[in-house]
């Protein structure tokens, strides 16, 4: 039986127009009222799913920052920062190859250091809180990632030039098509898939994961019934044991529905 459940958000469980899909409170109670634990597993911050799921905030395990913390009612249950040199070094070198934006991503808030329309509307998508600051260098907080904004594309403009000069030292990932995040290496969404299991006494095969791109695949690789959407690239399908339909058709909640038909959760 199936009883912790983790979902990425964009691309996966919200739709194309960046809604949550219909009848997802009843299923989260649902759940609840079967003892299947259901995460948010995201990039967001923890203030942004707070206010994204506000309703259901008591009900749900929080994911953030891609798994530098995790949150369950109110309680920090895991919580590691990057070491402040390293984000020095990856500030400086972002600003040397000109061109990207930088959110710096605080327990506290996030920060950012430049009101550029096109970033500052994408910004807002994913940083219920954020301040402007006048140097990211200056900024005192504990901080979870740093998330590069790459107005081309990160895959094919960024992942290549800074995951050569950092990946020994930093987990370097592609979260989106303009994004890509740096982290600590001890940490993404699989690393706290598996503390919530050994916390929870869940298994790997008890466990049932969805997501969508290349940030989620760790995540995958900690379940046995790891799903990609249909909309997934192919990369990230092929590290998925099973396809999900698109967030378009709503495919988190089908899955779902199906498996409890089956009996299954």
């Amino acid at each position: 039986m199936i009883k912790l459940i983790a979902t990425d958000i964009d691309g996966t469980l919200l739709n194309g127009d960046g809604e949550l899909p219909s009848g997802f409170t009843e299923l989260v109670l649902r759940l609840e009222n079967k003892g299947v634990y259901f995460a948010i597993a995201s990039g967001r911050q923890y203030h942004t799913l707070l206010n994204d799921f506000a309703s259901l905030k008591d009900k749900l395990i929080f994911i953030a920052e891609n798994g530098a913390l995790v949150m369950h009612h109110g309680k920090e249950l895991f919580f590691r920062a990057l070491e402040r040199h390293k984000v020095e070094g990856i500030i400086k070198d972002i600003r040397n190859a000109g061109d990207r934006d930088i959110v710096l991503c605080g327990k506290k808030t996030a920060y950012v250091e430049t009101t550029n329309t096109e970033f500052e509307a994408e910004v807002r998508k994913y940083y219920f809180n954020c301040e402007l600051v006048h140097d990211l260098l200056d900024v005192e907080d504990d901080i979870l990632k740093i998330a590069l904004y790459d107005y081309i594309g990160s895959q094919e403009n960024s992942y290549d030039m800074f995951s050569s000069r950092w990946q020994q030292e930093v987990n370097v990932i592609v979260s989106g098509k303009h994004w890509m995040d740096f982290g600590r290496p001890d940490v993404d969404k699989g690393i706290s898939i598996k503390y919530l299991q050994d916390k929870l006494g869940v298994s790997c095969k008890e466990t049932m994961v969805f997501g969508d791109y290349f940030n989620d695949v760790p995540m995958m690789e900690a379940a046995y019934y790891s799903y990609a959407m249909k909309n997934a690239p192919s990369e990230v399908k092929a590290q998925a044991r099973f396809e999900a339909p698109s967030n378009i058709e709503e495919g988190v909640l089908k899955v779902i529905d199906d498996m409890e038909e089956k009996g299954f959760i």
